[in-house]
This record gives structure tokens, C-alpha cells and sequence, in this order.
């Protein structure tokens, strides 16, 4: 579960604007805001602290308990967006969600699929598609699931599984349609087909009709000559 809660200590900042966010990020701090019950903050997080909170056993959907440096009221948070350098990687902007915890969320949950190796319909060289990654599930904060498994062991060839056929945890509502939303699918691998000869080509070695008469006719017209060449001349007397 991702009931694992991180304490982070940000900073609130007065100065705002794409300027001062990159002056920010050359020092090793990551501009944000914080939308609080009352009125949102921006804030700056040390980017290792970033890191750490976000690549906590939680994941993506721990608690964070914000506590703006200065003061000792503490934030229950959740990552509600974040913004990463294209090339980089980096993340270059968060914000974070105050919420309560007696009261239910919305958030997004990866799906690992389990029990790959013993599908019969793998073992028969069936090709396994993940088509959704994750789901959207609703839960309180502290029963958010770190991710949720989708036992594939027991899937045939051709067999498709669903939102239908995943098992959430007690507390926790799956958002999607149950029947449209498709998770997994084994279907037979592509067969390769080799290319048909467009009209007019050749298949290497074959000789287009009519010059085969014409290249026999050539080499028997050279070994005539050859023949004629090869006999000795005779002159009338």
C-alpha cells in the first residue's frame, strides 16, 4: 500500500516567474506549488529531497507531509502534477494537493502483470499485449495502492482480460468501465510473409520470356563462328 508516509521540508517563496524558476533550478531546487485548503503556496523542494520522497515505497501516490520551513503545521500532501525536462528527465516543476485523510481520493494506479510464465497461451508462443498501464481507482489516502497485479497465468491463446478480471484491494473503487477497458491480450504472433514479385520484376536467376530464345540463339551463333573459325580456309584453283 502506499500508506507510507514522507515528511518534506520546502521552502515559500515570494518571487514567481520563468526567470526565477531557473535561477532556482541552477541551484539545485525544484519551484512548485502547494494548493492548500485555504489559499495555494509556492514553494521550492531541494531537488534530493524531491527524489527521495517521490521514489519512496509509496511511489508516485505516497503522503507527503509539507511542512513549510519556518512554521510546524504540517500538510498531508499527494503529487498532484509534475513536469519533466524532455530530454533531461528531470523533473523541473511539481504541485502538490493538500488532502484529508478520512476522506476519499482520486488517483492514478500502474498494473503489473503477475504469473507471465506459467500462461499456456505464452508458453504456445502466444505474444502477451499490456494495452492499459494503469487505472484510476478511489480510495482514502492511506489505502491508495503503491500498484495493483493482474494474474495472467491462467490465460489461453486469443483470451483477452479486462478491468473486470482485476481484484482490487478492500477500500479501493476501480473508476473505469469494468467491460470497455481492456488490460491484457495473448494473440498469435505475426506471420512473415515474403513479398510478392511486382509485375514486370524478375526473380533472381530467371530470364525474361523471349530472351531466353534469343541468349540460346546468341551462344549458338558464337559457337558457329567458333566452328567456322576453327576450320582451315579453301582456296579454288
Amino acid at each position: 500500500m502506499a500508506g507510507e508516509r514522507v515528511r518534506l521540508e520546502v521552502k515559500e517563496r515570494e518571487e514567481v516567474g520563468t526567470r526565477v524558476s531557473k535561477r532556482l533550478r541552477r541551484q539545485g531546487l525544484i519551484p512548485g506549488v502547494l494548493y492548500g485548503r485555504s489559499e495555494p503556496h509556492s514553494i521550492s523542494i531541494p531537488e534530493r529531497e524531491l527524489r527521495r520522497a517521490l521514489t519512496s515505497e509509496g511511489g508516485l501516490n505516497a503522503i507527503l507531509d509539507v511542512v513549510l520551513e519556518g512554521q510546524k503545521t504540517t500538510h498531508p500532501s499527494i503529487l498532484k502534477e509534475y513536469q519533466q525536462d524532455p530530454v533531461k528527465g528531470r523533473v523541473t516543476h511539481v504541485d502538490f494537493q493538500e488532502v484529508r485523510l478520512d476522506q476519499p481520493i482520486h488517483a492514478t494506479v500502474p498494473v503489473h502483470l503477475v504469473g507471465v510464465e506459467d500462461s499456456p497461451g505464452i508458453r504456445e508462443g502466444g505474444v502477451l499485449s499490456q494495452i492499459s498501464r494503469d487505472v484510476n481507482v478511489e480510495a482514502l489516502p492511506m489505502e491508495i495502492p503503491e500498484h495493483l497485479d493482474l494474474d495472467v497465468s491462467g490465460m489461453q491463446m486469443n483470451d483477452t482480460l479486462r478491468l473486470s478480471d482485476l481484484h482490487a484491494p478492500e477500500g479501493v473503487k476501480l473508476l473505469d468501465d469494468p467491460e470497455e477497458t481492456v488490460l491484457a491480450t495473448v494473440s498469435m504472433p505475426a506471420l512473415e510473409v515474403e513479398p510478392e514479385p511486382v509485375e514486370g520484376e524478375l526473380a533472381e536467376g530467371e530470364v525474361a520470356e523471349g530472351e531466353e530464345g534469343e541468349a540460346a540463339e546468341g551462344a549458338e551463333g558464337e559457337s558457329a563462328r567458333g566452328d567456322t573459325a576453327g576450320e582451315p580456309g579453301t582456296t579454288e584453283g
